[in-house]
């Protein structure tokens, strides 16, 4: 049931509710179908007794632990911490990534100085300066969000620099034959320009600082979906490990689908969100 403006219930006849609910049914199995044979399989390997529970639970064992956690609120603060510790780093990295990769690209010096470091940097596994993280900034919140920031802010910088190089010379030449100052370049024809294959950048940035986030807690312990998961494998509580996997999926899964829905509404006016037309 609906309202309308003169304050009318509108009730949809019994078609448009059955097709609304079979549209709904086709877009989930279209975006989740894949797993179907996954989740099947992996209750009835569970349920038939070919491998031990202990390793593989049943997989509404472990929904039931999700839900019990959910109750508890120990999900909610688990799950809170890791979401605000991998966005904090995220957030971080997006804003020196985009800022170091406009700046290599408009001032030699910041080329100079940051370039071996991201040509360095970038390919390296960075997980490997931890302990030093540990060291210097100690078992809390700040050092991992200082990793997590660390290891996402790579693929930004390199991300921006592609972007920012990439913008049509002569959209730049045009705008300074009329006058455009360096800041309204800037401002008008390099970001927006080059915002598509930015958010690309920041795309691949958003699960790089969620999974360092959950190896951290996951090293260091204390509350988290990492931390959670490494005291229920010391106490061999299986259900409880795997019910870990599920929660950060979902996780993982929402702010991926999140970014992407912020990346179609970012580049509205942007090519690739326009329909596709048939002659």
């Amino acid at each position: 049931m609906a309202r309308i403006d003169g304050g009318e219930s509108l009730v949809l006849p019994r078609p448009a509710l059955a097709g609304l609910r079979m549209g709904l049914a086709a877009a989930i199995a279209r975006h989740f179908g894949g797993l179907l044979p996954l989740v099947v399989c992996w209750e009835a390997l569970s349920r038939s007794g070919i491998v031990s529970t202990f390793l593989l639970p049943p997989l509404s064992a472990v929904l039931q632990r999700v839900w019990e956690d959910a109750l508890s609120a120990e999900l909610t603060i688990n799950l809170g911490m890791t979401l605000y510790r991998a966005l904090a780093g995220f957030a971080i990295a997006a804003l020196g990534g985009v800022a170091i990769g406009i700046l290599m690209t408009r001032n030699r010096f910041v080329r100079w100085f940051f370039d071996p470091i991201v040509s360095v940097g970038f390919p390296m596994p960075k997980i490997a300066f931890l302990p030093i993280f540990m060291l210097w900034l100690g078992l809390y919140d700040v050092s991992k969000i200082s990793m997590a920031a660390f290891n996402a802010i790579f693929p930004v910088i390199v991300a921006t620099i592609a972007a920012a190089e990439g913008v049509d010379r002569h959209l730049l030449w045009s705008a300074r034959s009329l006058g455009a100052s360096e800041r309204q370049l800037l401002r008008e024809i390099i970001l927006p320009a080059a915002l598509p294959q930015i958010l690309t950048g920041l795309q691949v940035a958003l699960p790089v600082s969620m999974i360092v986030t959950i190896v951290t807690e996951m090293l260091m312990g204390g509350q988290g979906l990492g931390g959670a998961m490494i005291a229920a494998s010391r106490f061999a509580d299986s259900p409880g490990v795997f019910a870990g996997i599920v929660e950060i999926a979902v996780a993982g899964l929402c702010l991926v689908k999140g970014i992407a829905v912020l990346r179609r509404h970012l580049l509205i006016w942007h090519q690739e969100a326009q329909e596709p037309t048939t002659v």
